[in-house]
Order: structure tokens, then sequence, then C-alpha cells
């Protein structure tokens, strides 16, 4: 069984920055697409970024295109590097893993979920 824990969300003021992390347990780490995605209350979760087994490949909303990075490495750890904070931002988020090298902006498309951390933006 695949874990993914989530770390690193939390409150900061609009124009902040915060790193979220997602520790996962599986050994093929490397082998499987990953996903950052987002859900505020009250509305569906959301696409928010995208990465290929290989990191070659990334892809971003609209919404968070240059200000939000999504990286990973060889330690079984993927990040979202969140700068220029907005009120908007503020959101449950979620990683996740698809169980294939490509990834998608559906979230649908993945087979296992971490449990989330909370960020919230202040304006």
């Amino acid at each position: 069984q695949v874990r993914l824990v989530e770390s690193g969300g939390g409150l900061v003021q609009a124009g902040g920055s915060l790193r979220l992390s997602c520790a996962a347990s599986e050994l093929t780490f490397s082998r499987y697409a990953m996903g950052w995605f987002r859900q505020a209350p009250g509305k569906e979760r959301n696409f928010v970024a995208t990465i290929t087994s290989d990191g070659g490949i990334t892809n971003y909303a609209d919404s968070v295109k240059g200000r939000f990075n999504i990286s990973r490495d060889n330690a079984n750890t993927l990040y979202l590097q969140m700068s220029s904070l907005k009120p908007e931002d503020t959101a449950v988020y979620y990683c996740a893993m698809r169980l294939t090298i490509f990834s998608s902006v559906q979230a649908s498309a993945y087979d296992y979920w971490g449990q989330g951390t909370q960020v919230t933006i202040s304006s």
C-alpha cells in the first residue's frame, strides 16, 4: 500500500511563500507521475500542477503559472514551491500518485492520495 504524507502547509500573508512536501512510501516512486491538487471549502478538487515520472514534463493550472513550481527528488519526495500567494490560493492541498509515467490533470486518473495539508492565505 502506498502512503503519501503532505507537510508544509500553514497560514501566511498574501504575497508570501510556502513550500509543500509530499513524502512517498513507495520505493518505486521514480517510476510514477505525481500531481498536486487543491480543494477549497464547498468546491471541487482541482488540478494545480503535475510532473512526469522523470520530472521532464511539468504542467500548471493557469491560475498558478509563474508563481508555483513542482519538483521531485530521488528521495521519494515531491515538492510544491508556492510564491506570491493570494487569498484565492487558500485550500487543502493534496499530493497524488498515478501508477504510470504520464501525468494527468484529471484527479480521477490518480491512484493514491495523501491526507492533505491546509494552506491559508490572509489578505
